[in-house]
């Protein structure tokens, strides 16, 4: 009966997932067309697609399902793009850019060692 139970849960989120995606690209698809057709410009126009982005992250949260961290960085960065782009920072945001993904390389040896340190060696 349980397992029953877990096909069926399954392909009920599996169905979730597809009606979501679907939605946050019909909400992308229509967000690019209105920032077209109104001329808002880069900073508007990315800023919107972030929150999108987000948005269909914390969609999939609420409905319990998986969170994709990779459009969670992309939606973040889409935004920071925005707002650089709306107060016209004078710094390049590729130089920062690489910086942060630098750090972020660094910080993910000593939390991955962090992790892996109560495990024994085999060699």
């Amino acid at each position: 009966m349980s397992e029953c139970h877990n096909a069926q849960t399954r392909m009920k989120k599996g169905s979730l997932n597809k009606k979501l995606e679907a939605a946050a690209w019909g909400l992308f698809f229509i967000w690019t067309g209105i920032a077209f057709l109104a001329d808002v410009g880069w900073g508007v126009g990315l800023l919107g697609v972030g929150i999108i982005t987000l948005g269909a992250q914390v969609a999939r949260r609420h409905f319990a399902l998986k969170l994709e961290g990779f459009w969670v960085v992309v939606g973040f960065l889409f935004m920071v793009g925005g707002i650089w782009e709306l107060f016209r920072v004078q710094v390049g945001f590729v130089p920062i850019l690489c910086i942060i993904a630098g750090f972020a390389l660094l910080v993910s040896i000593f939390v991955g060692r962090a992790r892996n340190s109560g495990l024994p060696d085999r060699c």
